[in-house]
């Protein structure tokens, strides 16, 4: 993400987008809503709680997560499972160019024959014969 690293209790360190991606498996894989500390808890108590509380508010900021007041803390929810992120990043991506048409064009003239079916096959439109 950033390339900075994040340095746990231990000294251990990790690239800041390893930890949220482990934050972000950690909430899917999860029943309900966590809060940092339930957070902190789960990844092993390595790191420093205002560490874990500034990875969530980030990857809130970010739209990844949702949170609601819990007590005197937020607990935090993903916006969407994995498939659903992906999705989210490759809109972002559709929507930070301006010509969509260009962007979307060269997209499915480079996907492979088998995902252009695919896409075909959910746009409900039918792929004509030798693709």
């Amino acid at each position: 993400m950033n390339g900075q690293d994040v340095s746990g209790v231990g000294g251990e360190r990790r690239p800041v987008g390893a930890l949220e991606d482990e934050v972000l498996v950690l909430l899917q894989s999860g029943r309900g809503p966590l809060t940092p500390g339930e957070v902190l808890e789960k990844l092993g108590g390595t790191l420093a709680y205002s560490t874990v509380v500034t990875v969530l508010s980030r990857m809130h900021d970010k739209g990844l997560l949702s949170r609601a007041k819990q007590g005197r803390a937020y607990a935090y929810t993903p916006v969407a499972d994995g498939h659903g992120l992906t999705a989210r990043r490759m809109r972002q991506v559709l929507e930070s160019d301006p010509d969509r048409e260009a962007v979307l064009s060269r997209f499915v003239e480079n996907l492979p024959p088998g995902d252009e079916r695919l896409l075909r096959r959910l746009l409900g439109t039918d792929l004509p014969e030798g693709r």
